[in-house]
């Protein structure tokens, strides 16, 4: 499947199980897979779909999605080792889908020997779509991204409520992200803040807006010091309108946990 296909397919399965469930949802159609984590009917139908049109398309790849990892964890191992790989996050923000914000999204990313290679975001309410290939660019609905850089003074936020209004360094209080990662990054490349603190590092949830972020301009990396990969495992992320914003969170980040 070409890119624009893999798009296609987001948004068909979008409006075919997720946007008709949006603020239509009955209390037997949410779950919690762990307290306070939910799925909804729309995420394992719209998982399922996506998953077998990848399969169908690419036989020999390893499909990481989060519903299905839920089920078996053993796939992580698989996805690890894989030579070719995609993730999928059918419903990311689920609960503000199931609180009725429009700030969700479908998201899928293709991983080749470990690195993000294309990257696709589909939010469906705000009829917004995100589009990323290594080496060639980000696009949003057809246009071109461009980071212009980092603002002073720094705006910086991040989805860990623990961490809510904790300065780091000289820096202004950390403020709350979108709670979806892919409302997070375009946030973060349309000037919205300039660098995020994120704690999970699950691949579903990062590598689609990590290339989409990188073929912007902006910079993602580990609480380590490390380019962000989603096969490498290392805890925290820090995503950067630049690479000097991300050297100066990260180095106050390590002294700080």
């Amino acid at each position: 499947m070409d890119t624009e296909a893999i798009l296609t397919l987001l948004q068909e399965v979008a409006a075919e199980v997720i946007t008709p469930r949006f603020q239509a949802l009955a209390n037997h159609e949410v779950h919690e897979k762990n307290p306070g984590d939910l799925v909804t009917i729309a995420d394992r139908e719209a998982e399922v779909l996506i998953t077998a049109a990848l399969q169908a398309a690419f036989p020999d790849a390893v499909v990481l999605g989060e519903e299905a990892y839920a089920e078996d964890r053993s796939i992580m191992e698989r996805f690890m080792a894989a030579d070719h790989a995609f993730t999928v996050d059918p419903v990311d923000g689920t609960k503000n889908f199931v609180n009725g914000s429009p700030d969700h999204a479908v998201m899928a990313s293709e991983i080749i020997n470990g690195r993000v290679q294309r990257a696709w975001i589909w939010q469906p309410q705000h009829q917004r779509a995100y589009i990323a290939v290594r080496d060639q660019g980000a696009w949003c609905n057809g246009e071109k991204m461009q980071l212009k850089g980092a603002a002073s003074p720094l705006r910086g936020v991040t989805s860990r409520r623990k961490w809510l209004h904790r300065t780091l360094g000289d820096l202004a209080p950390l403020e709350l992200t979108w709670i979806s990662c892919g409302i997070d990054y375009p946030h973060l490349i349309e000037g919205d803040a300039d660098f995020i603190v994120y704690i999970g590092t699950n691949p579903w949830d990062h590598a689609p807006g990590s290339l989409l972020l990188e073929e912007a301009g902006g910079y993602v990396g580990t609480f380590d010091g490390f380019p962000y990969t989603p096969v490498d495992g290392l805890p925290g992320i820090i995503a950067a309108a630049d690479e000097a914003t991300y050297s100066l969170v990260q180095a106050l980040v390590a002294a700080d946990v």
